[in-house]
């Protein structure tokens, strides 16, 4: 009896334990990769208030909240003195993302234009 108490609550306890990141998402998640070989100082994505800092080569920023956002946005980086940017002409056609999480990987090619690729966390 006490081995079918003792397992009862285990499993009680472990399915209260197990919550998904998505339980309780308020908003869209968004990150930064950065998948370039230089510092990227700060990078600006979307509004002037959308500021992901310090972001090493290879390495990801916290997420940040945004309320609307789509597959692609404005990239302003500042990096090494430099300034790069990456400017949509209009979201015609977009659907804006649901809730979630996402990554959007920011590197530089050989003529310093920015490169996006979106990911789906």
């Amino acid at each position: 009896m006490k081995r079918l108490l003792f397992l009862a609550t285990s499993i009680f306890i472990f399915i209260l334990g197990c919550s998904d990141r998505d339980d309780e998402l308020n908003g869209i998640q968004i990150r930064v990769k950065n998948v370039s070989s230089i510092h990227f100082d700060t990078i600006q994505v979307g509004g002037d208030e959308m500021v992901h800092a310090n972001v090493a080569p290879d390495s990801f920023s916290d997420y940040l909240e945004y309320e609307t956002a789509y597959r692609y946005a404005y990239i302003g980086i500042s990096a090494d003195g430099e300034t790069y940017a990456l400017q949509p002409i209009d979201f015609v056609g977009e659907t804006p993302l649901p809730f979630g999480y996402y990554t959007y990987e920011i590197g530089l090619d050989q003529e310093g234009n920015v490169t996006l690729n979106f990911v789906i966390d």
